[in-house]
């Protein structure tokens, strides 16, 4: 199975369009977003998606309700709060945005979760630690990197590609 990984896309809706573009086009059958999505208008450009995404709140995140509203339009979507336990493919993936530092720590190193999935920082980082790969697909918006990012996880090989979206080879 192909989990497409977003997180902190900070209404930038041109990145966003870009990224659902590129994970598509990977064949992706599940997106997890990690959070930041800012404000709820950003929502429905998940759309075009051809999966189904699953969403966690981040600190910069505004009107919870609304942005919780906005996922329910999309049958596909699922907004679960500050975090969630998924189970795909015989792997248990906690995603979470990744502000609480001591609670990230506590999921990475203790093994509960053979994949654990973040965002918050904006750098891309994928660490396979004994018992648990952890990943951190970067800033989908691109704004403090200048470098959008994405990331898509084979639940078979247990490996991450790193996507630029928007930046595709022909």
């Amino acid at each position: 199975m192909l989990i497409g990984i977003l997180a902190d896309t900070h209404d930038n809706l041109e990145k966003v369009d870009a990224a659902v573009r590129s994970l598509n086009a990977k064949g992706v059958e599940m997106v997890l977003h990690a959070g930041d999505y800012v404000s709820p208008f950003v929502i429905p450009r998940f759309a075009n998606l051809q999966s189904p995404m699953i969403g966690v709140l981040g600190n910069n995140d505004g009107d919870h309700r609304l942005l919780q509203r906005r996922f329910e339009e999309h049958d596909r979507f699922s907004l679960r709060g500050r975090f969630a336990c998924i189970s795909a493919d015989g792997l248990a993936i906690g995603l979470l945005h990744g502000d609480d530092h001591e609670l990230l720590q506590a999921l990475i190193t203790r093994k509960v979760f053979d994949v654990v999935v973040y965002g918050h920082t904006h750098q891309a980082e994928v660490r396979s630690l004994p018992g648990t790969l952890v990943i951190n697909p970067g800033e989908a918006c691109g704004y403090l990197t200048g470098r959008s990012t994405a990331a898509v996880l084979d639940t078979v090989t247990r490996s991450v590609e790193l996507l630029t979206p928007g930046h595709e080879e022909p």
